[in-house]
């Protein structure tokens, strides 16, 4: 006796990757990205000293991530790779966040087209930072490779509609970086219940400072620093 196969068409398999990379995504700490009058701050709840979600790519890139670490780990180090073959083929200048945004959209819109493998349960932001603030980038990708243009300030992670009604009713432009980086943090351990104060060592805060002189523009913010703004 013939069996035949269940038909499932090709708009209930895409559902299907998708609910499958949201669930997964939706289990990590939220990530900000922010515009600050310097640059570009990126602030994540991260208890992990070792597993960084946020990096530096090129002299004026970074790199921030959620959901499962070791595939946006391995994005993360093709990027850098990328990004030095051009700076070496060409010139440093010719390194974007643009087109490493593009590189990342073709790579996860692949994979989630695919049907040999699962798809990548992660969001990124890539951002560059400009020699003023009209010519900072902020560029959030999603599972499927579509890319956004973000503006002020950008959420992704589990607790990002929270995060981000938060940050729409009290974000400000041109905030010095004491200023954007408590109301991120404050954004990040926003509740409509309980609000929850995030302890300075369970945070992971990164900027694209422009007013650095030397080319890179990456720098960590310790805990030292941090108790300060915070207080």
């Amino acid at each position: 006796m013939s069996m035949s196969m269940g038909y499932v068409s090709p708009e209930q398999l895409m559902k299907d990757r998708a609910d499958f990379a949201r669930k997964g995504i939706s289990r990590g700490r939220s990530v900000v990205g922010l515009q600050y009058a310097d640059g570009l701050l990126f602030v994540s709840e991260n208890p992990s000293a070792a597993l960084h979600k946020v990096s530096e790519i090129y002299d004026r890139i970074a790199f921030a991530a959620v959901g499962r670490y070791n595939e946006f780990e391995n994005l993360r180090i093709a990027g850098v790779r990328l990004a030095d073959m051009r700076g070496y083929a060409y010139d440093r200048r010719d390194v974007t966040g643009r087109g490493l945004a593009n590189a990342y959209a073709q790579t996860l819109g692949s994979i989630f087209s695919s049907g040999g493998e699962k798809p990548y349960e992660v969001e990124l932001f890539v951002g560059e930072v400009g020699d003023t603030v009209e010519g900072d980038q902020l560029y959030r990708l999603t599972y499927d490779g579509q890319v956004a243009d973000e503006h002020g300030y950008a959420v992704m992670g589990g607790a990002a509609e929270t995060v981000d009604e938060y940050l729409k009713a009290n974000y400000v432009e041109s905030q010095d970086l004491p200023a954007a980086v408590r109301i991120a943090v404050s954004a990040l351990g926003h509740n409509s219940a309980t609000p929850r104060t995030i302890p300075v060592d369970d945070l992971e805060v990164a900027v694209l400072d422009r007013t650095r002189p030397q080319a890179r523009k990456f720098r960590r913010l310790r805990e030292p620093e941090l108790n300060d703004i915070l207080g």
